[in-house]
């Protein structure tokens, strides 16, 4: 073997795969048998992050990634009326229509979102254990208006942000520091449970419905120690889901009803979460400024 042969071969090594330490081997990381360390390693960077920013306490908010803010619903609206009104025959301008108008309804459930965002984000960030701040998903609709009104008055904005096969984009009002993007909803759910002090349910389709009705049933079964939920909107939710007649039925008890609340206002979200520790002797981290 001549030099010029045997320095390629050596350079060919080095360069290859085989030779790449096992934490840069994304490709070694990757395997099915690896899982494990994948879990392990989604789990402690959060858990990190969050201990460096010294994030002890959350306020976790779901809700549709499908909820407009009130501007945008209405802009919306005012262009599918428009057309609707160009093409009266038109079922598709006609459905259009309809559809925006149910937006624009929807869209105050962005405000109250929004809303318990800035109670939240005022909550004094430096109680001496630990700091509070809203958590979502850290997609858009109820998630982003919940992040915006906690990142518009200085507080702390946690997403926790999930990659799907259609790509969810973070919103843009997240704590730079506190944007964090899962590969497996386990992991991420338990990051939603660790910390939370109180579970609010904007309204919501089949994902809320996940996180809600899993949060209920680690309450349930004693998986985790009680928390305030509290679902946003009663005549959305009593519509989706007749919790009386579950307690009819048997299938869930007295107790088990009692385990949520309904609100219609930030202020009655937050009226709730804070009667819910008083009566127990708990505090929220710190004091409203």
């Amino acid at each position: 073997m001549n030099s010029k042969h045997a320095e390629d071969r050596v350079a060919s090594a080095l360069t290859g795969s085989a030779a790449l330490p096992a934490d840069r081997d994304l490709e070694l990381l990757g395997r099915p048998e690896l899982r494990s360390i994948r879990l392990d390693l989604e789990y402690l960077k959060p858990e990190f992050g969050l201990l460096e920013q010294d994030v002890r306490h959350t306020i976790v908010v779901f809700g549709s990634a499908r909820l407009s803010d009130p501007e945008s619903a209405e802009h919306e609206l005012a262009e599918a009326r428009l057309r609707a009104a160009q093409a009266p025959q038109d079922s598709a301008s006609e459905a259009a229509h309809r559809a925006a108008e149910r937006r624009a309804e929807y869209s105050r459930y962005y405000s109250i979102g929004r809303d318990l965002g800035r109670i939240v984000g005022r909550h004094r960030p430096d109680a001496p254990d630990g700091r509070l701040a809203i958590m979502t998903g850290g997609g858009p609709g109820a998630m982003e208006a919940a992040n915006r009104g906690a990142l518009e008055v200085g507080g702390l904005s946690v997403g926790l942000n999930i990659a799907l096969p259609n790509e969810q984009l973070s919103n843009a009002y997240l704590s730079q520091e506190l944007s964090f993007q899962f590969r497996y909803f386990a992991i991420r759910k338990l990051h939603f449970m660790l910390r939370a002090r109180a579970l609010v349910a904007l309204p919501g389709g089949f994902g809320t419905l996940d996180e809600l009705f899993e949060t209920l049933c680690l309450i349930q079964t004693g998986k985790r120690a009680p928390l305030p939920v509290v679902l946003v909107g009663e005549e959305y939710w009593r519509r989706l889901v007749d919790f009386d007649f579950l307690v009819e039925e048997g299938m869930i008890s007295v107790r088990d009803r009692a385990s949520f609340h309904f609100a219609e206002t930030a202020a009655e979200i937050w009226d709730v979460i804070t009667a819910w520790h008083a009566e127990r002797g708990l505090t929220i981290a710190g004091d409203p400024k």
